[in-house]
């Protein structure tokens, strides 16, 4: 690939941000019973553990096999898109790389434990987020990134 493209760094800051997603993960796994909750701070964050065989909000519970197929669609059109739209522009090869990381995250755990590893709860507002991990949270914050990039694109482009 050509210079503009940092490979080595993205690349390497996937893996470790993968670790970290797996790392936790292993380490609520083994210290924490299913439903079990430790606060962080009362009323706004707790490391609840929780399992989901579904997407975002638990929706598709069970079909685990759509998300096998799913992903793997999505990580390569992720990795052509870091490829052709990628080049030279360091906040699309963030957003990309953090849709990467988060998508391998969860394929992980899907493909070894047959179900995604959650134990971040948050209360935001009053309101009982729905409880995320790591690489939701990559997934999340790549999203918002990509958007944030297309808007002032969008908005350079009109100028």
């Amino acid at each position: 690939m050509r210079k503009g493209y940092n490979v080595t760094i993205w690349s390497i800051f996937i893996i470790l941000l993968i670790a970290l997603d797996q790392l936790t993960k292993f380490l609520i796994v083994k210290s924490l019973e299913v439903g079990d909750s430790v606060k962080v701070i009362t009323n706004a964050i707790y490391i609840t553990s929780h399992r989901n065989q579904g997407a975002a909000w638990g929706i598709l519970q069970g079909k685990m096999w759509l998300f096998y197929i799913v992903t793997i669609v999505v990580l390569v059109v992720l990795f052509m898109f870091f490829k052709n739209e990628g080049y030279g522009k360091p906040l699309i090869q963030f957003g990309l790389s953090l849709l990467i990381a988060g998508s391998i995250g969860n394929f992980i755990d899907r493909l070894f434990r047959g179900e995604v590893v959650d134990f971040i709860d948050t209360y935001i507002f009053g309101y009982n987020f729905p409880i995320f991990n790591v690489a939701d949270a990559a997934l999340t914050i790549g999203v918002v990134v990509l958007i944030i990039v297309i808007l002032i694109d969008d908005k350079e482009e009109k100028a």
